[in-house]
């Protein structure tokens, strides 16, 4: 189950209160002041697990308590400090102050950072001990720890986003290049919710792919699946702009249009990232000649310059998957600048 947005409220431990005692004792007729301190509370610490990537975990815990140092005792013994606690995360979340809407901080891999912070221990009364106070009866309680409500909201960290209409063959390409096993059928809306997977160029270049759900049209307003799930490739480097050469209602180049306007309408620094256009599917032509007619009319219909690529590929047969590997290695070590397609203009008409 993925869950990617949970709020949740979180406590540090309260400080142990100081004691307030007196020494008694044999040859020690006059005694004195031996209260000790209280330890203090413990902290609550995110850590980013590697293991982890999901808030499926939140979903049935809403309160997080560190747990509380413990008192002062006689005889100067001071309170034990409360063991912080831990919460493990995804690396990726990004942890609000539900109250304020304040990004507290955002996880990255081996991040641990203490968001709430436990209360101090209270003073036992041989803290007030002077020449001039020598019976101070006086000790004081421990503080509160802090304690905040908190949305988490997690967003995948890939270095490469593949986005696309239902049905464009998203999920077929990740599970081609990748590890990962999406659900993989011939109707809208297959993927419900972003896959992650690793592609293994040789043994030391790796890059990670985020496949997310199929977009439609007012997906930046919240229509189908994407209102939910585009955020998730706001921290891609490269987006993989999947067309299916034979849509049935509509064609290639006002698909790329459709998704281009979701994109930009959603946010304009996603839109300006750099992008990798693929036609999928090209197993679908028998004749190489029919293949390169879709795509010289895509360009004409799209008026993209000869600075801009398309690449044709068949995630079904690997056709073309090795050379499209290499060009996203080179685009994300930023040896090539691949300009952006197609920009929405007032008069554009899909």
């Amino acid at each position: 189950m993925f869950v990617d947005q949970v709020t949740i409220w979180v406590r540090g431990g309260k400080g142990g209160d100081g004691c307030c005692s007196f020494l008694r004792g044999a040859y020690r007729p006059k005694g004195g002041p031996d209260g000790g301190d209280g330890g203090r509370g413990g902290d609550i610490i995110f850590v980013a697990d590697p293991g982890l990537n999901t808030l499926v975990d939140f979903k049935g815990v809403r309160h997080w308590y560190a747990r509380s140092g413990e008192q002062g005792r006689g005889r100067q013994q001071y309170g034990k400090a409360a063991p912080d606690m831990e919460i493990r995360v995804p690396a990726g979340t990004m942890i609000y102050n539900e109250d304020t809407g304040e990004l507290m901080h955002d996880m990255q891999p081996g991040d641990r950072v203490v968001i709430a912070r436990g209360g101090r221990g209270g003073f036992g009364n041989e803290h007030f001990k002077s020449s001039t106070n020598q019976t101070p009866r006086q000790s004081t309680p421990g503080e509160p720890g802090e304690e905040f409500t908190l949305r988490l909201e997690l967003r995948l960290i890939a270095d490469v986003g593949i986005v696309g209409l239902p049905n464009a063959g998203k999920s077929t390409l990740l599970s081609a290049i990748t590890r990962a096993h999406p659900k993989i059928a011939d109707y809208p809306f297959t993927t419900l919710s972003p896959q992650l997977g690793i592609a293994e160029l040789d043994g030391e270049r790796r890059i990670v792919f985020a496949d997310i759900p199929g977009l439609i049209e007012g997906a930046a307003e919240g229509a189908g699946l994407g209102h939910d799930f585009l955020r998730h490739i706001e921290r891609t480097r490269v987006i993989v702009h999947v067309i299916d050469p034979l849509p049935a209602d509509s064609t290639p180049a006002s698909s790329y249009r459709l998704i281009r306007q979701e994109l930009e309408a959603y946010s304009p620094e996603l839109a300006e990232k750099h992008e990798l256009i693929v036609i999928n599917k090209a197993d679908l032509f028998v004749d190489d000649a029919e293949l390169q007619e879709v795509v010289r009319t895509f360009r004409a219909q799209l008026r993209l310059g000869g600075n801009v690529e398309v690449m044709s590929i068949s995630a079904g047969t690997r056709q073309g998957l090795a050379e499209m590997l290499e060009r996203l290695w080179t685009m994300l070590r930023g040896r090539t600048h691949i300009e952006t397609g197609w920009k929405a203009e007032p008069d554009s008409v899909p």
